[in-house]
């Protein structure tokens, strides 16, 4: 199996029981990992449900290879003809955005059916384990992105921004780094909405399968998969929008402050990224 293509997916029926927010922060990032975190490290198998997860995994893999990969590469050529055309516009993030919160929401749908059953197959001493893992998840998240003075998350924050847009604009220049700052600025503490809302979805989550066996469960774990945002609290609801809005606003500034090398640069790595998708072998079969 193509090793970009298990990073894509790896433990397909897991990501999205995780996944907390769909957040697009720049137009490739989210198609890299459709959803940010796995609960590799929070459930651990038998070698009877591993030998079960694997094969389904192969039967997801090969279906969202065959039927969603093709959508993407469409997407990333859109991608490339806004820069190309100078047309990174808020209007034009929104329409990417959503196309992108499209395959996300099929990828939910088709797999939660196996979702329901691996979950309706844990023991309780499993779901114990998935207890305590969530807990130090959150301990440890809040140590790192909350338990420090607001002026310090704002700098890590931009300096983490600044890090992830390097690849993709080569080095910023000033005023670029300016406005980076000024975007994290903006968020505020936002940090502290994020890990609340996530501690909040793990709590619903335990809850439904403390009855998994009952006959409200599958539709349970539909509404945590495939409709997160209904869950949300409110004050994470705010900032995920917030959130959203500064990020459009973000790219469209950085790239009208781009210089012809960075766009240049812009293009290079999106046609880079196409390419890594076309030339995967299970496109061809």
């Amino acid at each position: 199996m193509p090793e970009r293509l298990r990073t894509l997916l790896v433990s397909l029926l897991l990501l999205l029981l995780c996944s907390a927010c769909t957040r697009i922060d720049l137009a490739y990032r989210n198609l890299d990992v459709l959803v940010p975190w796995s609960l590799d490290s929070y459930l651990n198998m038998n070698r009877e449900q591993k030998r079960w997860f694997d094969e389904r995994l192969k039967q997801h893999l090969s279906w969202h290879c065959q039927t969603q990969l093709p959508g993407y590469l469409q997407w990333l050529d859109r991608l490339r003809q806004m820069v190309a055309d100078d047309q990174v516009t808020d209007q034009k993030l929104r329409q990417r955005s959503d196309e992108a919160r499209e395959a996300i929401a099929r990828l939910s749908e088709a797999v939660t059916p196996s979702a329901v059953e691996l979950l309706q197959g844990m023991s309780d001493s499993q779901v114990e384990d998935m207890r305590k893992a969530f807990a130090d998840d959150i301990r440890e998240r809040t140590a790192e992105y909350v338990d420090t003075p607001l002026a310090e998350q704002v700098q890590s924050r931009a300096q983490r921004m600044q890090k992830r847009l390097k690849p993709w604009l080569g080095p910023l220049n000033p005023a670029q780094r300016a406005r980076v700052k000024q975007w994290s600025q903006a968020l505020g503490d936002q940090n502290s909405q994020w890990i609340a809302n996530r501690e909040h979805w793990q709590q619903q989550l335990l809850r439904a399968v403390q009855d998994r066996q009952g006959a409200d469960f599958p539709a349970l774990v539909a509404q945590l998969l495939q409709h997160k945002e209904s869950l949300w609290t409110p004050q994470y609801q705010a900032a995920f929008e917030n959130t959203e809005r500064e990020a459009r606003s973000l790219i469209v500034d950085l790239v009208q402050q781009s210089t012809p090398a960075q766009r240049q640069q812009l293009q290079n790595k999106l046609g880079q990224v196409r390419q890594d998708f076309s030339q995967l072998k299970c496109l061809k079969s």
